[in-house]
């Protein structure tokens, strides 16, 4: 049975804020509300109602427990009118949201003994759950993970973002190759959020601005749009776990000013009447819109201007009190920019201020600048958002002079610090002028933020020295770190209910709101009855997901298999295709006799990624994994040592059940490429030991969980940054590694592709010639270093030693504490007693 006991909190924790209501206990209450909900919201009886009427039933119900606190803390909030986060994120990956609202609640028992009493198994309605396409990868979950800890933390938060009618896509294989389809995750509607069409925000886009002098005889400018949407908020409850805090997520959804034309319907031009919704729907259509052409550049600037002016407006309109001094906005709010597309935020709040509040210039910048804090997650100069002066004159006029206006006034201090060094101020403008005039997102962030954080110790070094130093000079205390962190909740109470389980009968209740208590498990790492009641806990979990997989793809998970892992964003610096070639190194040492089957440890591969849809390098290697995978699992020559699974459409759902069945944790980005990771994070906390580069959080994990619990291979980020500064040539390392040359060469021989030896040549001559993320230069040591694992593996009560040490060490990557580093360095936000 699920524990939903409440957790007793330590005086002095940051959570032992408030009294913890008691739970609802009545099985009988929950009956009569759940059967309410079906008579009188879905509009059937029980003996007639489907399993989408019992869910939709069921999540009503739980939702009615919360909505009581929920609005009780918004009246308190707008009463205190004390500071909170306003958290801008293009992306929030939620994962399904019934069991998580039944766990902070603690209404799991009561709503599976309340179901089962109507003769429903609650399993059946999880089942039906669909998850909200509203992320894709590790920014969107972090996002998700922040606002849990949040509201776990009674900080009052609204995280804000766009209510994306088809997510990015779903994910699909034909003949091994992906293929994008629309994830409609909104088909059968959504249970969870409350529309609110009278609060829509008109967003405008394009025209002209022009000068007029205000009733003081001021000069001001006026900003007259060519057209405009409404933005119609979409509130999602964010339950806190187990104190009774309940805050929001707001979700924009564009939709037409004038949506129908009845004039125009009639006159028989059906396309043309509705043309306006159509266009406005656009913007909230899709996360990313593949951007390689004009109209998806403009339409991906749309919706980043779209989401932030319907929040930062919501805000000030919405949520200050009519007579809240403007002067005072640092007090009452920062506003956290999740990387660098919602920064043109900071010229929108500027535009309000000035040219609708009557500000002038310098005291509506000094609030700006202590209105805002900007998070870099990338170190890729390509992901440093950059935008063409062109489309910003053409679709935020406005917006554009603001930037201008703040550039000119930022070089002018430059230059006074500096003199007249061109090419400093060059590199520091905000305004790029080569190859082409275009707005840098990221300076423009750094210059109005009051902090700019990277998220693991290794990438804030680099953000600093490498990506930007002369802004780290320039604006000395300004930089700071925050390492990423990941919910409790979610990744170990609710994805690995048995392991959470144990922990709590080892170290007691109260370890999910303070992780760090889980270095008391390092001494039952000694005791050999724990050790073998965790190794049953993996067991179980690998047979779950073997369960999963064979339901959901018809794939199978061998008993006794290693589970080596590999689920993260499909993109070159991550480096899938090293691991792809420590496979086919595995492959072609049996098959051309160089080893035996008998001598290869058991594994199954199992890779998760998306690529972006105009992404044809990372499209390509998706294809030869799976590609690889027919081969290899078909290969009576392995006698079914190794097997290669890629289930298509990784997400939050499936994550939960491939992260605590997994052995091995694959985390082998170049160094000096992530920033920090996520899943690294996820992995080790489950139990899963790490085979890995110094990159991002990964060398926090390593220092925390020790050398001896932690694969290592690879270059340093500045032996990689001296290899390119000698010269890097990949097909040396090709000539002089023998198992590698055989490798590509298999590749390059059509084995995995009938014969056709040009269906993978861009793959092969792309290491051989390019090979910008040095995969040849790591092979040899990744291959050492998979020799290690091997060995380690073939002692497993020293292995899961090691898995349980890995998890007693890896308390300080809990979100909660990524929180507590955000209040006490940059927010300064105290909880709402």
């Amino acid at each position: 049975m699920t524990d939903d006991r409440t957790e007793p909190l330590v005086p002095s924790h940051p959570l032992a804020l408030a009294p913890v209501p008691s739970p609802p206990s009545n099985v009988d209450g929950f009956v009569r509300e759940f059967l309410s909900n079906l008579n009188y919201d879905r509009g059937v009886p029980l003996s007639s109602s489907t399993l989408n009427d019992q869910y939709f039933a069921l999540a009503y119900t739980v939702r009615d427990y919360l909505v009581a606190r929920w609005l009780e803390d918004q009246r308190r909030q707008r009463e205190l009118q004390s500071k909170g986060v306003c958290y801008l994120s293009a992306e929030y990956l939620l994962g399904r949201q019934l069991d998580n609202n039944l766990l902070a609640s603690r209404l799991t028992d009561v709503a599976t003994e309340a179901l089962a009493a109507c003769g429903i198994d609650i399993d059946d309605l999880r089942q039906l759950e669909v998850e909200p396409g509203l992320g894709n990868g590790g920014l969107g979950r972090l996002a998700a993970c922040f606002i849990d800890s949040l509201a776990t933390m009674s900080v009052p938060t609204i995280g804000y973002g766009i209510r994306y009618e088809y997510g990015i896509f779903r994910q699909t294989f034909v003949d091994g190759q992906q293929v994008e389809q629309p994830d409609a995750w909104l088909e059968m509607g959504s249970p969870w959020e409350f529309p609110h069409p009278e609060a829509a925000q008109t967003i405008s886009f394009g025209g002209h601005t022009e000068k007029h002098t205000d009733d003081d005889g001021v000069e001001r400018t006026r900003w007259i749009p060519g057209w405009n949407v409404l933005a119609v908020p979409y509130n999602y409850m964010v339950p806190g776990y187990h104190n009774g805090r309940v805050n929001t997520l707001r979700l924009w959804r564009a939709v037409a000013t004038n949506s129908f034309d009845l004039r125009v319907f009639n006159s028989g031009d059906y396309e043309e009447a509705v043309r306006a919704q159509t266009f406005a729907e656009n913007i909230s259509k899709v996360l990313y819109p593949e951007d390689s052409t004009p109209q998806g550049k403009e339409l991906r600037l749309q919706q980043q201007y779209f989401f932030c002016a319907a929040s930062i407006n919501d805000f000030l309109d919405h949520l200050l009190t009519s007579d809240y001094p403007l002067e005072k906005l640092p007090d009452r709010v920062i506003f956290q920019l999740n990387d660098t597309h919602p920064v043109i935020a900071v010229p929108e709040l500027m535009r309000v201020l000035v040219d609708e509040r009557g500000m002038d210039w310098d005291a509506a910048w000094e609030i700006t600048q202590q209105c805002f804090a900007y998070t870099c997650h990338t170190l890729l100069p390509e992901a440093l958002e950059v935008w063409s002066v062109e489309l910003l004159e053409r679709l935020l006029p406005r917006h554009m002079e603001i930037i201008y206006r703040i550039n000119e006034d930022f070089l002018d201090a430059v230059r006074e610090r500096y003199g007249d060094d061109e090419m400093r101020i060059r590199n520091m403008s905000i305004i790029q002028e080569h190859p082409s005039r275009a707005v840098r997102m990221a300076y423009l962030a750094t210059v109005a933020g009051a902090k700019v954080n990277g998220v693991a110790e290794l990438h804030s070094q680099l953000l600093r020295d490498k990506v930007l130093p002369d802004f780290n000079d320039f604006f000395p205390g300004k930089f700071t770190n925050v390492t990423n962190g990941v919910t409790p909740r979610r990744f170990l109470r609710l994805a690995n209910p048995e392991l959470a389980g144990l922990i709590t009968e080892a170290l007691g209740v109260g370890w999910t709101v303070d992780l760090d208590r889980l270095r008391g498990l390092e001494t039952f790492a000694e005791d050999p009855e724990f050790r073998a009641r965790f190794a049953e806990v993996k067991a179980a979990n690998k047979r779950r997901l073997s369960d999963v997989l064979r339901e959901r793809d018809g794939f199978e998970v061998s008993d006794g298999h290693m589970l080596d892992v590999m689920v993260k964003r499909l993109h070159e610096y991550k480096r899938q295709m090293l691991k792809l070639l420590h496979i086919v190194t595995q492959y072609e040492g049996v098959v051309s006799g160089r080893m035996r089957a008998a001598d290869v440890t058991p594994r199954t591969f199992v890779f998760g990624a998306k690529a972006a849809p105009g992404y044809l390098m990372a499209k390509r290697i998706i294809h030869l994994i799976n590609a690889v995978g027919s081969v290899v699992n078909a290969d009576e020559r392995l006698e079914g040592r190794l097997k290669v699974l890629f289930p298509p459409n990784y997400n939050v759902t499936l994550a939960e059940r491939v992260i605590p069945a997994a052995d091995l944790s694959e985390q082998i980005s170049l160094a000096g490429k992530e920033a920090s990771g996520t899943g690294n994070m996820k992995f080790a906390l489950n139990g899963a030991l790490t085979i890995g580069t110094d990159d991002g959080a990964n060398v926090e994990i390593r220092e925390l969980v020790g050398d001896e619990n932690f694969f290592l291979f690879g270059m340093s980020e500045p032996e990689v940054e001296a290899l390119w500064a000698k010269g890097y040539h990949p097909a040396e390392f090709y000539q002089h590694d023998a198992r590698l040359r055989s490798a590509i060469d298999l590749i390059a021989s059509g084995a995995f592709s009938g014969g056709d030896r040009s269906t993978f040549e861009p793959i092969v001559s792309n290491l051989l010639y390019d090979d910008r993320f040095m995969v040849l230069a790591d092979y040899a040591s990744y291959i050492q270093a998979q020799e290690r694992v091997d060995a380690a593996y073939a002692n497993q009560d020293a292995w899961t030693r090691s898995a349980i040490l890995n998890i007693a060490r890896c308390g300080f990557f809990s979100s909660d504490r990524s929180m507590r580093d955000y209040i006490e360095r940059i927010w300064h936000t105290p909880p709402m007693l």
